[in-house]
């Protein structure tokens, strides 16, 4: 030890305490009345009964030798003695704790005592805290009386010792767990992966699927085979689904989930039972100047061009077919690659005589480029 440090160990030991200083201490003498305690100042502090603790029982709480912490009442008393506080000691070591927990950022857990009309009175570490009503957590619907007795993860959002005041949150501490949640999530899926989850959104354009840690999207185009033109024609709010990841996005913490994908795909299907040249029965969905789709199967339609409608000329699709209606047709043409059929209403019957042995291969049995 250099002389400068063995002037400073002396200054520390001997230096008089202020008031509110909470120093360490070794208990040298445990009396009915009072404790006596070596805080290496040049007085021994002393701590009456009361302050021991909150109840007060010296000999169950301390023994010579005990290392304790002790909060500074008063720096000298008429004995010249530093009297001190333990019970005190532990109440602002507590909002140490709580400073630094909140500053941590960590979730710990809260005992709800009692509600007000801003919220709920909670105890933890032992102090009293405040959780705000917009603080609850965010899926929570019911009455905040429902949660008194209850223990909920919460994390703290403000400590100020001064104004006795320990703001608490449900809902940050919901939002930690979420993210803990969502990384490992993250970590272990990847595409192709088939998981559970419970529908928890429903917008125009699909429906969010929480699958324990993160929302995954289920387009509107990935929710069946079949042309949907509502979400809810196919999913509930709440409802259980299965469904398959088909991509990730982890910067934008994105997953886009398919449920069409777990089901068979109607073309495998369709090239086994309706082959070129079958006779199939189908329903207009929709009419365009070129011809109108008509579906033949479900998740599958084909397009009747405008002149395999009929062996007489036609001006416009509307004045043959209506949507909504049945009509059986025939297959013409199938593109597997492209996911195509073609069908034709004219084929069902001869051609009339003066078109006998005319060429009438014009292709017509081609998508039109618009609707690719």
């Amino acid at each position: 030890m250099t002389m400068e440090d063995y002037l400073h160990f002396e200054e520390e030991a001997f230096k008089t305490p202020n008031h509110g200083d909470i120093v360490d201490g070794i208990v040298v003498r445990v009396d009915p009345d009072e404790v006596l305690v070596d805080i290496g100042a040049k007085a021994e502090g002393v701590i009456s009964s009361k302050e021991l603790g909150m109840r007060g029982d010296i000999d169950s709480e301390l023994e010579p030798g005990d290392q304790i912490k002790v909060y500074v009442l008063q720096p000298e008393n008429e004995e010249g003695n530093v009297v001190l506080s333990l019970r005190r000691a532990r109440a602002e070591t507590t909002w140490i704790v709580a400073a630094e927990k909140q500053s941590d950022g960590t979730v710990i857990d809260a005992d709800v005592r009692e509600q007000n009309k801003g919220g709920l009175i909670v105890n933890i570490l032992g102090l009293r805290g405040f959780l705000p009503s917009s603080q609850v957590a965010r899926a929570f619907a019911g009455s905040l009386e429902s949660l008194v007795g209850k223990r909920i993860p919460v994390k703290i959002l403000e400590v100020n010792r001064k104004r006795n005041r320990l703001i608490v949150s449900q809902k940050a501490a919901e939002d930690e767990d979420r993210a803990r949640k969502r990384e490992e999530l993250f970590s272990r899926l990847q595409t192709g992966t088939i998981v559970k989850g419970t529908v928890s959104g429903i917008t125009s354009y699909g429906a969010f699927v929480d699958i324990g840690g993160a929302d995954g999207l289920i387009h509107i185009s990935e929710l069946s085979w079949d042309r949907v033109s509502k979400v809810t024609d196919v999913l509930q709010l709440g409802e259980e689904v299965t469904v398959k990841v088909i991509k990730l996005d982890p910067e934008q913490t994105r997953i886009s989930l398919s449920l069409r994908q777990l089901q068979q795909d109607p073309w495998e299907r369709l090239v086994q039972s309706m082959p070129v040249g079958s006779i199939v029965e189908g329903q207009v969905t929709k009419t365009k100047k070129y011809g109108a789709f008509l579906q033949i199967m479900p998740g599958i339609e084909g397009l009747l061009h405008i002149s395999e409608l009929s062996w007489d000329h036609v001006e416009r699709t509307e004045d043959v077919l209506k949507v909504g209606e049945t009509v059986q047709v025939k297959v013409i043409g199938i593109d597997t690659a492209r996911r195509r059929i073609s069908l034709s209403l004219k084929q069902l019957s001869a051609p009339p005589a003066s078109l006998a042995g005319a060429h009438t291969d014009h292709r017509h049995d081609e998508y039109p480029e618009e609707d690719e």
